[in-house]
C-alpha cells in the first residue's frame, strides 16, 4: 500500500474535490460545475473555521482522496468533544486499495490529538460498500440518523 500524503485542501484543489463528490450515484445528482461560486464560498467558510479540516490525500502530487473533519465542542459526556467525519471520497479508479483507510486513520489520530471522546459519521443507506468499510475499521451502527432537507433561500 502506498502512503497517502494528507494535507489541508487549498482552493486550487476544488476541481478535484468536486469531481470526487460527483463521482457516484448520489453525487451525480447533486453536484455541479467546480466553477460554481458556491464551492469557493463554502471552501472559504470551511478554511476560515478552526474547527474544520478539509483535507486531500495526494499520491505523486495528484489529489486522489478527500474528506472533511469537524471538531464539535459539547456539553454532554462531561464536556466531551466529538469529531465528525464527512464527505469521504477516494477517486473511483483507486477504491479498495487502502487509501480510504489511511484517511480515516488520519481522522481518528487527529481527533485524539484534539482531545475528542469519539469519532462519528453518517453514511447514506444505499452505500453498502461504505458500511462494510466502516464496520471493518471498528465503527458501529449505534444510532438511527435523521435528516431534513431544507428548501433553498
Amino acid at each position: 500500500m502506498t502512503d497517502l500524503a494528507i494535507r489541508r485542501a487549498t482552493a486550487a484543489d476544488l476541481p478535484a474535490i468536486v469531481a470526487m463528490l460527483a463521482d457516484d450515484h448520489l453525487g451525480a445528482t447533486r453536484e455541479g460545475s467546480p466553477d460554481d461560486p458556491a464551492y469557493a464560498e463554502a471552501f472559504a467558510e470551511i478554511d476560515g473555521d478552526p474547527h474544520q479540516r478539509l483535507v486531500v490525500g495526494e499520491l505523486n502530487g495528484e489529489v486522489m482522496a478527500t474528506m472533511q473533519l469537524t471538531i464539535i465542542p459539547g456539553i454532554g459526556r462531561k464536556g466531551a468533544r466529538r469529531a465528525l467525519i464527512e464527505a469521504v471520497r477516494v477517486r473511483s479508479d483507486l477504491r479498495g486499495g487502502g487509501l480510504g483507510k489511511q484517511l480515516i486513520r488520519w481522522a481518528i489520530d487527529t481527533a485524539q490529538t484534539e482531545g475528542c471522546a469519539m469519532v462519528q459519521l453518517t453514511s447514506d443507506k444505499s452505500r453498502t460498500d461504505a458500511h462494510r468499510f466502516y464496520d471493518q475499521l471498528g465503527f458501529t451502527q449505534s444510532h438511527v440518523g435523521y435528516k431534513l432537507t431544507l428548501p433553498p433561500r
